[in-house]
């Protein structure tokens, strides 16, 4: 009996943790247009804190510091750029993909960015026009920058 109560706490503080992060959407469009400066030549060489080892995690920020989103009501908002923003793209299809936004860029009209902040080498490039559907939110991750310089 305690074992069935146990789970059902655990089930409730998920769905409480699910529910208390903001999800944000971005048209493909207004992506694209807030993305131009988002291209490799203007990417920013980054470390931030690794929350679960001691040293930092290196690698290429977008550079971008804001974003302008919709919530939920459909009402513009800026939101401020940190390591621990998501993205989550739906495509065409129904599939659905994660990146942290502060790896994306755009090139030529294709998506790129980094699919986890530890394994470096597992990035998804993603042909805007099968896009669908873009949202961002704070994953709630203790990532924070450290040291940031430009890579030009």
């Amino acid at each position: 009996m305690m074992r069935s109560n146990t789970w059902k706490v655990l089930g409730a503080i998920l769905v409480l943790i699910a529910y208390s992060c903001k999800t944000y959407t971005i048209p493909v469009d207004s992506f694209r247009e807030q993305m131009m400066e988002a291209k490799p030549k203007n990417r920013v060489a980054v470390e931030i804190n690794n929350p679960l080892a001691y040293g930092n995690i290196k690698y290429f920020s977008n550079n971008i510091s804001q974003l302008m989103v919709l919530d939920k009501k459909g009402n513009e908002s800026f939101l401020d750029i940190s390591p621990a923003i998501e993205m989550r793209v739906t495509h065409k299809n129904g599939k659905k993909y994660l990146l942290y936004f502060d790896t994306v860029i755009l090139e030529n009209d294709t998506l790129k960015g980094g699919r986890s902040r530890f394994a470096q080498g597992l990035t998804r490039a993603i042909p805007l026009d099968s896009i669908v559907k873009i949202e961002v939110q704070d994953g709630g991750k203790k990532f924070g920058y450290q040291k940031q310089s430009n890579i030009n």
